[in-house]
């Protein structure tokens, strides 16, 4: 039984995420690229919404110029995981999912990752209103997510090729089953179009994709307000 929207209970999802998102460590990579290209060596508060475990915490405190870091998810048990991996480090925790959250100005850079895909179309929406309003002028938000093919083809073969790097990541057939159904059932994609009309629409100027593989998409936008 899963105590998060994930795929995985908390105590298994280190573990397991790399077996069924490819270039899982290089995600995080792109993201840092992008965050240092564009503040620099600033001094940053960072919002991270969905925080899981902690990863980007963890990698923000390390990589980046902290001022502020405040870590988000709506999971007490995934709260907790990220509460006990960032002990003694200068962090504050919330809990509560960014369709929640009522920041206001506050943050030079918000990231959302793979989180949103959760919602439906309505609470995505409000989420990504929320981060940015939770952004200062000139703040950074990136969002990374499963974002779905423009075509039935497209999906039907990607899901193809998601199965067969989970099998050679070594999870069994019935895992690989399993996380093909959760596609529109449990996680709700949508296009790489639709992902960036959202933005557009939610009052960012600048909204560009910076990486795509497999199914996962990452984009970046800027508040220009």
């Amino acid at each position: 039984m899963n105590d998060n929207k994930s795929a995985f209970a908390v105590n298994q999802y280190d573990d397991n995420v790399r077996k069924v998102i490819p270039y899982y460590d290089e995600i995080y990579k792109q993201i840092f690229s992008v965050i240092q290209a564009y503040c620099g060596d600033r001094q940053l508060a960072v919002l991270d919404t969905g925080c899981g475990t902690g990863t980007f915490g963890i990698k923000a405190l390390e990589q980046l110029n902290i001022a502020e870091i405040v870590l988000c998810d709506p999971s007490e048990k995934m709260l907790a995981e990220a509460k006990t991996k960032l002990a003694n480090k200068l962090c504050t925790f919330y809990l509560a999912g960014s369709e929640n959250l009522d920041f206001k100005k506050r943050f030079d850079v918000v990231t959302a990752i793979q989180s949103h895909h959760y919602f439906d179309r309505a609470t995505r929406e409000a989420a990504v209103k929320n981060c940015f309003n939770a952004l200062k002028p000139g703040g950074l938000f990136i969002c990374f997510e499963n974002t779905a093919p423009f075509t039935e083809y497209g999906r039907d073969l990607l899901l193809k090729r998601v199965e067969a790097f989970g099998s050679a990541a070594g999870r069994t057939p019935e895992e690989v089953r399993s996380h093909s159904a959760r596609y529109n059932t449990e996680y709700f994609p949508i296009t790489i179009r639709e992902h960036l009309e959202l933005l557009k629409k939610t009052g960012f100027d600048v909204c560009e994709l910076f990486w795509h593989s497999y199914m996962q998409s990452g984009f970046y936008a800027i508040k220009n307000q």
